[in-house]
């Protein structure tokens, strides 16, 4: 994996094998990030990565300025190699062991952008818990965006606070926020 854009543009980042996580693809990445910045100032944002996995998505947020990074999985070796990938950079991404449903169920923090990849294997009531506990929560700030990524064959359409996807090869973008 590499960082698209940014003070780190270009680096590569090689994650051990033995990490239990799918990476969101360069691709879909700089897709994704297309959109948020047509949306958001980077250096002015908060954001929450949730499933963290390798930690992509919290390096790309932080290689354009953002300084409000938490990442949330559940695998202590996820946890250690995003520590360690982000003390490397100087990157500003705090992390936190936990698992995710329980996190968003006690977190009382706002944030501009909660970004989630699940296990594509979830089912569509696992998925749907996560918008669910976000706006439940009141987790998002109300210009405030929540991303889910999940395979095209998942569906998150009839969700509540569904906006929108975006789909990239294999990988999906579903936006989910207040109605305005």
């Amino acid at each position: 994996m590499r960082i698209i854009s940014g003070l780190y543009k270009s680096r590569k980042i090689v994650a051990p094998k033995n990490l239990p996580v799918r990476p969101t693809t360069d691709m879909a990445k700089e897709g994704l990030f297309n959109i948020l910045n047509n949306h958001f100032y980077f250096d002015e944002v908060s954001v929450l990565d949730l499933f963290a996995g390798t930690g992509n998505i919290s390096y790309e947020f932080a290689s354009r300025g953002t300084k409000n990074i938490i990442a949330v999985d559940q695998e202590l070796s996820c946890i250690k190699f995003i520590n360690q990938t982000s003390e490397g950079f100087k990157m500003p991404i705090k992390t936190i062991k936990s698992d995710v449903f329980k996190f968003l169920e006690k977190a009382s923090l706002k944030f501009n952008i909660i970004f989630a990849d699940p296990p594509y294997s979830f089912t569509l009531d696992q998925f749907s818990k996560i918008p669910e506990l976000v706006f439940q929560n009141s987790l998002l700030e109300d210009d405030g965006v929540l991303i889910v990524e999940h395979s095209k064959e998942t569906d998150l359409s009839q969700l509540e606070y569904y906006n929108y996807s975006k789909s990239y090869g294999g990988n999906m973008f579903s936006f989910f926020e207040y109605s305005l």
